[in-house]
């Protein structure tokens, strides 16, 4: 009767939000205060100031034509700016024919590999990740080939991935940092990809795209580098969205930006630009356009988030749980003291906590903690995290 594709992909898209709704009904019986629900990657924090004065100024000021359609890619004025700024952090020449605004990250990957897949085509995924990739690449008729990264570290496994590409890998997608085990990949990692890649395409006579999806490109700590992808892949494609940076998930804003090393990278960006109408978008919310061109160079705190990652990430290591320290981000991937992921997140619920099954993301045996909830919060689930660790005998 439906889509039996989309009904399948039901089960695997809903752990977060099951978690998510079962959190909103322990907080009718127990009160918000009693309930720690660490299951959302939702920004708890407020945009920056900047960027709500740079709001109010354009809303104020009657700008004529603002709400209106503009090119399908986006304001020319907002994609000068954001090519100047991408060719200044990757070294790469860019100019505004490389880039498209969309809505947010999601929809820049699903106008990506739409525009760029074959029907069974492969497309090389990073496990853990963000479980969608596999319901956006099947919607542009792909497959989704898994591959592990190294259990010790999350790191990518080279090796694993050159003996994962074929003569129909099409494309493989990073993501770094990472969610959701905030791991950022080390630059040497990915200049062995990249040579890997560039064997592979000379031995199989195909080109593969590398398609970076970095929501959490500004949320890195301790001075940690996030190597640029345009800067290491010659065919790169890299998806931005500010739903983490600025804190605005509900404005549905980012951008793709097309390395000008892509051979023909015209003839892509025209296809992006088509898809971009006939999926539906038309184009990027043209106020946010606005708004986002003016605070390229803003980000939320993260010394904020630090706090907040320091104080959980201190406690449950202290406490007998094995977690990697997180680079960027806002997720701890902690090892859950039994195999069934799925049923320790059931016995964290019995003292109201609520995390998400690694099972979700393709990363079984861990629970992903989102921490970008009030510090409040954390505190108050300290005690709570402690009676869990103790049923399991960790401490």
């Amino acid at each position: 009767m439906f889509n039996n594709k989309l009904v399948e992909s039901l089960s695997k898209s809903s752990m977060i939000r099951a978690m998510f709704e079962e959190g909103a009904r322990l907080k009718k019986i127990y009160g918000d205060d009693k309930v720690y629900d660490f299951s959302l990657g939702n920004p708890e924090v407020e945009p920056p100031v900047q960027v709500l004065e740079t709001l109010k100024n354009y809303v104020n000021r009657g700008e004529q034509g603002l709400h209106k359609y503009m090119n399908n890619a986006g304001f020319p004025d907002v994609r000068q700016k954001v090519a100047a700024y991408v060719q200044k952090n990757s070294g790469v020449q860019m100019n505004e024919n490389n880039i498209v605004m969309v809505c947010g990250a999601a929809a820049g990957l699903n106008v990506t590999l739409k525009a760029i897949l074959n029907p069974g085509e492969e497309v090389i995924v990073l496990a853990p990740f963000f479980v969608e990739y596999g319901t956006y690449i099947e919607h542009a008729n792909g497959k989704t080939v898994v591959v592990n990264t190294k259990k010790d570290s999350f790191q990518i496994d080279v090796k694993a991935v050159e003996d994962a590409i074929t003569e129909k890998t099409k494309a493989i997608i990073i993501n770094s940092p990472n969610n959701p085990t905030g791991v950022i990949y080390s630059r040497e990692s990915l200049e062995s990809l990249n040579q890997a890649i560039e064997r592979k395409e000379a031995e199989l006579g195909i080109s593969i795209f590398v398609i970076s999806d970095e929501p959490y490109i500004s949320l890195v700590y301790d001075g940690a580098e996030v190597p640029n992808i345009l800067s290491i892949f010659k065919k790169s494609i890299q998806i931005n969205s500010f739903s983490k940076s600025l804190a605005l998930p509900g404005e549905r804003i980012g951008y793709i930006a097309a390395s000008s090393n892509i051979p023909e990278v015209g003839t892509l960006i025209s296809a992006m630009v088509t898809l971009n109408r006939t999926l539906g978008f038309v184009n990027a919310p043209s106020l946010f356009q606005k708004v986002i061109a003016d605070n390229l160079e803003v980000a939320v705190d993260t010394e904020s988030y630090k706090k907040k990652r320091d104080l959980l990430y201190n406690h449950l290591t202290e406490i007998g749980f094995k977690c990697i320290k997180p680079d960027g981000a806002f997720y701890l991937f902690v090892k859950a003291p039994i195999e069934d992921d799925v049923a320790f997140c059931a016995s964290a619920a019995k003292y109201n906590i609520l995390i998400v099954p690694g099972t979700g993301f393709r990363g079984p045996g861990y629970v992903r903690i989102a921490y970008c909830v009030d510090i409040g919060m954390i505190e108050r689930s300290l005690d709570a995290f402690a009676k869990l660790s103790k049923e399991y005998g960790l401490r």
